[in-house]
């Protein structure tokens, strides 16, 4: 078993368009070192990013119509 190095009970608000920019900048690096880890974190992560860019512009657009 690993040593846990890291722990928070950070959640990020999917409403938040700071939250949203912080994980969309994110780089990859920080998911993921290992080189055979890196392409698929990369394409799992890339299709992540523009999810929740997506979802956070239809909860704006949402938001605006109430």
């Amino acid at each position: 078993m690993g040593e846990t190095l890291f722990t928070s009970t950070y959640t990020p608000d999917p409403k938040s368009a700071l939250d949203v920019l912080a994980f969309v900048l994110t780089p990859v690096a920080a998911f993921a070192s290992d080189p055979d880890e890196l392409e698929a974190v990369t394409e799992l992560l890339g299709a992540a990013k523009a999810e929740a860019i997506e979802r956070w512009q239809l909860m704006r657009s949402e938001a605006k119509r109430d």
